[in-house]
């Protein structure tokens, strides 16, 4: 399912930046995406960090680049963004992580991609052209049953389905009736977006994993409530 090409040639990227007491990276990873060539805005959302995370973001107040949403609760990532995308201004919708797992530059190829106006998604993929996976064991295999699963279920085509650098035309995920509160995010969207036809494109990017000590918030049981997120939104309208 295509739909027309947003706006200018040069289109404007609103980036989620979902964040849990991310004290440590936070502000690189603002200072990063503030260096990307696009014209943007960074819609911060924290989400009821209880380190400094909140006060190191009020630095921002007032900078017509930078958007901050503070949550007194923690509910989780996929709250995170359904609220951010109450504030999207952009032609184009990217997530990034308030961590640096990812190289923000990854996402120059991700948003070209947009310059077909036949494409309205775009995953960056961290098995293209990768011999090894960086990844431990446990992530990997979840990593490849969440693949299995949504090429099966939803004949999506794509190699990397939990990945968190995901794009989208603005329209596209603003139209999407989400519900997810946590990383059930990524199967919700991707399920949702399959049943009404779009074609997710991928293009293969960077990927330094962290570890639970360094801060990674993600934990066997999202696995399974994402599994089941699939089969569920198999049977279930939208």
């Amino acid at each position: 399912m295509a739909t027309p090409a947003a706006g200018a040639a040069r289109p404007k990227v609103s980036f989620i930046v979902p964040v849990y007491n991310e004290e440590r990276n936070v502000l690189e990873v603002i200072q990063r995406l503030r260096k990307l060539p696009l014209e943007k805005e960074i819609i911060v959302v924290d989400d009821g960090s209880y380190d400094s995370t909140p006060l190191l973001l009020k630095q921002f107040a007032g900078d017509p680049e930078v958007v901050i949403h503070l949550s007194q609760l923690n509910f989780g990532k996929g709250t995170a963004v359904r609220v951010g995308l109450k504030y999207v201004t952009g032609d184009i919708v990217a997530i990034q992580d308030g961590d640096m797992e990812y190289d923000v530059n990854d996402y120059l190829k991700i948003i070209g991609k947009f310059s077909d106006p036949q494409v309205s998604v775009v995953y960056g993929s961290r098995f293209i052209y990768q011999p090894e996976s960086p990844m431990i064991w446990r992530y990997w295999f979840g990593n490849m049953l969440l693949r299995f699963l949504a090429n099966v279920l939803y004949h999506a085509n794509i190699t990397d389905e939990a990945t968190a650098y995901k794009a989208f035309r603005r329209e596209v995920i603003c139209s999407l009736p989400l519900s997810c509160k946590r990383f059930e995010f990524c199967p919700e969207v991707t399920a949702k977006l399959r049943k009404r036809g779009y074609i997710i494109h991928e293009v293969p990017i960077r990927y330094n994993p962290r570890s639970i000590a360094e801060g990674k918030k993600i934990r066997v049981r999202d696995g399974w409530v994402s599994i089941w997120t699939l089969f569920r939104l198999r049977i279930l309208d939208d």
